[in-house]
């Protein structure tokens, strides 16, 4: 069996850095791919941290090709939705997903990371993220609700066996920035049918709008997607990190498209977010990706 990133369903972490970095020569993506592999070694790695990294799927394809699903493409032309909203593409060529118990391991784990990578790529976009009172996003909902249970989940989200890049995944991630002072104005009420759920315990509402957080996000419409989201920022600027795993593309380009109102009615939740980032990545096996260490630890 090929084994996953074990760290795409690692739960329970505190802290959290996303690093995304761009390669600075694009004739050296081979050996960014084994820097990358090699910051999965223990000597590299901090104590008490989870490492997932993925590429730029163009980038992947051409070091390891035949290992990465068909038809996996970057995020390289903005989801132009209705009425003016648009989703920003920010593609970068690797990234370094960092999660631990507490933010110093994860800030020694950053340090050491782009010091490793640092004469292939630089760092062009950096993120904090934090747990917000144990599961809930900063608008005060439960986050993660319709995800499969750890027993289930690597089946949906990973590429099965037999197929080209089995046992990784396709990461979508963005940085929404939230409008806190307009959804503060909103009752409860308001913000449950934009949510489509209960503030509480997060139950459907049955007659949720089309419109509806919910509705446009429909997993049994779209395919299964793992959400490991978290909180990002601070008083001034907040928001979330949307951090999706899937099986292949569709149902994380699907979903951007009912969001963005392109196949129907918006979704009410981008009225009070906006994304500032947006890239696909490949999260490709632990097998696969240690296949290019050059290290023995």
């Amino acid at each position: 069996m090929t084994l996953p990133q074990t760290g795409i369903f690692a739960l329970g972490t505190q802290a959290h850095t996303y690093l995304e970095l761009e390669l600075l020569d694009p004739h050296a993506a081979a050996a960014l791919v084994s820097a990358v592999a090699n910051l999965s070694q223990p000597r590299t790695t901090m104590g008490g941290v989870n490492l997932v990294t993925g590429f730029r799927p163009e980038l992947w394809a051409a070091v390891a090709p035949g290992r990465m699903p068909p038809g996996l493409r970057s995020f390289t032309e903005p989801v132009e939705g209705i009425e003016g909203f648009s989703m920003p593409a920010t593609q970068r060529d690797v990234v370094i997903w960092i999660a631990g118990g507490s933010h110093d391991v994860v800030f020694d784990a950053a340090i050491d990371s782009i010091a490793a990578l640092s004469d292939l790529a630089g760092l062009a976009e950096e993120i904090l993220g934090w747990t917000y009172h144990r599961d809930l996003d900063l608008t005060g909902f439960i986050d993660g609700t319709e995800n499969d249970s750890l027993l289930v989940a690597p089946q949906n989200v990973l590429v099965p066996e037999g197929f080209p890049g089995a046992g990784g995944s396709v990461l979508l991630l963005q940085k929404w920035v939230h409008e806190a002072l307009a959804w503060s104005r909103l009752s409860r009420e308001q913000q449950e049918r934009a949510m489509g759920r209960t503030k509480t315990d997060s139950t459907e509402l049955e007659d949720k709008p089309a419109s509806s957080h919910v509705a446009r996000t429909d997993q049994e419409e779209f395919g299964t997607i793992f959400r490991r989201n978290t909180p990002y920022g601070w008083v001034r600027e907040h928001g979330t990190v949307f951090v999706g795993f899937a099986a292949e593309q569709r149902p994380l380009a699907a979903m951007l498209d009912s969001m963005a109102g392109v196949t129907g009615v918006r979704d009410d939740l981008t009225r009070y977010a906006t994304p500032l980032t947006g890239s696909y990545y490949f999260v490709p096996s632990s097998d696969d990706l240690l296949s290019f260490a050059t290290r023995v630890d």
